[in-house]
């Protein structure tokens, strides 16, 4: 059944979008890893399990969406884990933990909820805890495009849409002494790389962070 939603949802985004992807060469050929993500629009995990076909991906859902009757459904059958949002969800950590000390891939936006400026915005530790918890790689990806595809499609217009698909890494271990600030620095880490693959325009809170100007250096150093 998985399989068979992930091939409609190619195709629908093959018919309805025009799409640029770039750096899949990047994703390692098995996990555990976490696909991190920027988060502009709902069609962003669609977007997301079109182009990673693997059967052992998922990733969290607010509960809000369980019993909506197109997403909910959608969700469901891609075997999301749906997560309370604004509290410690233990059952949603537990999950995600498991899923990838089982070797597999999980994917997420360490904001936690969609932009509503289409600019990135403060991200929770979420993702960082997951690394801290399993030792597994980043996969950083930035999306541009998908705010807009639905109005765009409203108004018979071709979205176009970017998905930027970088290096994978590892963040370094958090003090068991300064848990806290150890996972704000790392989840940092994680939004300047996801930052440094897009616009100015999306950087958002992340624009003038010391780490971002690093990555923009290096990677200008490196043309």
């Amino acid at each position: 059944m998985m399989d068979l939603l992930r091939r409609i949802l190619r195709a629908l985004f093959a018919l309805l979008t025009t799409r640029r992807v770039d750096g899949l060469e990047h994703v390692p050929p098995q996990g555990p890893y976490i696909l991190a993500t920027n988060h502009l629009s709902r069609i962003d995990v669609a977007l997301i399990g079109s182009l990673f076909a693997k059967k052992d991906l998922t990733g969290w859902a607010a509960e809000k969406y369980e019993r909506h009757w197109f997403f909910g459904t959608i969700l469901r059958l891609g075997g999301i884990i749906f997560i309370r949002r604004g509290e410690v969800d233990r059952r949603a950590l537990g999950s995600a933990v498991e899923w990838l000390r089982a070797g597999k891939i999980f994917g997420m936006s360490p904001e936690g909820t969609r932009s509503k400026t289409g600019a990135l915005i403060r991200a929770k530790t979420g993702a960082a805890y997951l690394a801290m918890q399993t030792g597994a790689p980043i996969v950083p990806i930035a999306l541009t495009g998908t705010e807009s595809a639905i109005r765009d499609l409203l108004r018979l217009r071709r979205p176009y849409l970017t998905v930027h698909v970088g290096e994978p890494f590892t963040l370094p271990p958090v003090p068991e002494d300064d848990r806290t600030n150890g996972l704000r620095r790392n989840t940092d880490e994680i939004m300047c790389r996801i930052a440094a693959m897009l616009p100015p325009q999306y950087r958002g809170i992340y624009a003038d962070h010391p780490r971002l100007k690093e990555l923009l250096a290096e990677a200008e150093a490196h043309l």
